[in-house]
């Protein structure tokens, strides 16, 4: 430790208290943490679940740990310094925060967390005061302290979070929540930041759940059997209310802020997006048209959702084929909670005279497409495969096509007038391949 100079205490903690100091050789200024338990060898220290969890998650949205240091049998963790929180920064606002300055901050946040699951750990604290940011322009998660790997095994301690952002399943003592609570808690700091006061400041368990119901309404048996077996287990009965719509709560907000708001505040935790989903909200979709999808590649598929291919829109509207008895046997895919938030499933197809191509779900009709559709050139039917055919689209019109839609996230458009069309012309390697048809060589193609 006397490699820094102590400046000025920060803040006192219930497991230790933080100062901030300067380093003597390079005058860095970082944020150093002290804790009050003693630890007697460097394995006790390093099996601590701060240390663990910051070992492994390296996020530009996320505090980074410089060093552990134990002297006398005393641990300090060594931080990056960042002059703020988002408590401060609320607190000390003299207006309310556009929305642009908003949604900067809770994408930063939803980053951190995207990283945070991807990798096995969810928060468990998550608070404006564990938010560290340099003004609006940068936010970092912090105090990991409390975090849990998600493959370690339940049940979890009843008490994680402040009240004020503690999930309802929290409250009513389940004992096996997971990474949803971190989504609940930045719905609250969501409505906060709108708001610039707390959504629920219940005084007790109770109470904040009489304040969640105030608000969001009673729950609905059917949709939470878990909550009521676990409100029953605590003699608790849940309030009678109808609720308050969020637009009157949160009056600033803009209808996609109230979506995703809505969403990340529901009852039951798998009716939750997950922090890749929530990213995908029209909310973060600036400059684009909200019936607009984000781009997908490829067919993904996990337990909570399925998500199809991109394609063309004429086929959509085209008759589906009776499907073959093998492929009516099949179970069918799990449906996209999400579509109608997020524009619609997207569904591909195969233009011209080819079948639609059914990824998800049997029936219905596709609601949404997207901005890749463009670059499909229609395809041509062809009655005998003697040669490989090439189809050449119109010389740059797939690009402009594309680059002309509004991206997503960042809300820019690119002058497309500056592409030049560049002619491409089809080679041919006359090359035996299996019945010996002659063979395309697709990278002298687009490289001559």
């Amino acid at each position: 430790m006397n490699r820094y100079v102590v400046l000025q205490q920060l803040g006192d903690g219930t497991y230790g208290s933080v100062v901030l100091a300067q380093r003597r050789d390079t005058g860095e200024k970082v944020a150093i943490k002290r804790m009050k338990r003693k630890y007697y060898s460097w394995d006790e220290a390093m099996n601590l679940r701060e240390v663990k969890s910051l070992k492994k998650l390296n996020h530009a949205n996320i505090v980074k740990l410089r060093e552990v240091i134990r002297e006398n049998d005393t641990l300090y963790f060594v931080f990056e310094y960042m002059r703020g929180n988002l408590y401060q920064l609320i607190r000390d606002a003299e207006r309310p925060f556009p929305e642009p300055v908003l949604r900067n901050i809770i994408y930063q946040v939803l980053q951190g967390l995207a990283h945070m699951h991807r990798h096995g750990f969810f928060h468990r604290d998550l608070k404006p005061e564990n938010l560290l940011c340099a003004g609006a322009e940068l936010v970092k998660i912090a105090d990991l302290g409390l975090a849990r790997e998600v493959r370690s095994r339940p049940p979890y301690t009843d008490y994680v979070s402040t009240r004020w952002y503690r999930a309802p399943e929290v409250l009513l003592h389940d004992t096996r929540y997971g990474a949803p609570i971190d989504l609940w808690a930045l719905g609250c700091i969501m409505a906060e930041l709108y708001t610039g006061r707390p959504l629920f400041p219940g005084n007790s368990e109770i109470d904040q759940l009489h304040k969640i119901c105030a608000i969001l309404g009673t729950p609905d048996r059917d949709d939470w059997p878990e909550g009521y077996a676990l409100a029953e287990g605590l003699r608790f009965r849940f309030p009678s209310s109808a609720g308050v719509p969020l637009a009157r709560v949160v009056p600033s907000a803009s209808p996609s802020a109230l979506a995703l708001l809505a969403a990340l505040m529901r009852y039951p935790p798998r009716d939750r997006p997950t922090a890749p989903q929530a990213l995908r909200f029209p909310y973060f979709a600036v400059g684009a048209a909200l019936v607009l999808p984000p781009p997908a590649s490829r067919a993904r598929r996990s337990s909570t959702r399925a998500e199809v291919e991109n394609v063309p829109e004429k086929a959509a509207r085209s008759p589906v084929p009776a499907l073959p008895l093998h492929a009516a046997l099949q179970p069918p895919a799990l449906r996209d909670r999400f579509a109608d938030i997020l524009g619609g499933e997207v569904v591909h197809e195969a233009s011209g005279e080819q079948p639609l191509r059914r990824v998800a779900g049997v029936g219905g009709e596709a609601r949404g497409r997207s901005v890749l559709a463009a670059l499909q050139p229609p395809a041509q039917h062809v009655p005998a495969p003697a040669q490989p055919l090439v189809s050449l689209a119109p010389p740059g019109a797939a690009a402009a096509a594309y680059l002309s839609a509004a991206r997503y996230v960042t809300g820019s458009r690119i002058d497309t007038s500056l592409f030049r069309p560049l002619p491409l012309r089809a080679h041919r390697e006359a090359t035996a391949v299996g019945s010996g048809a002659a063979r395309v060589d697709w990278a002298a193609k687009y490289l001559r």
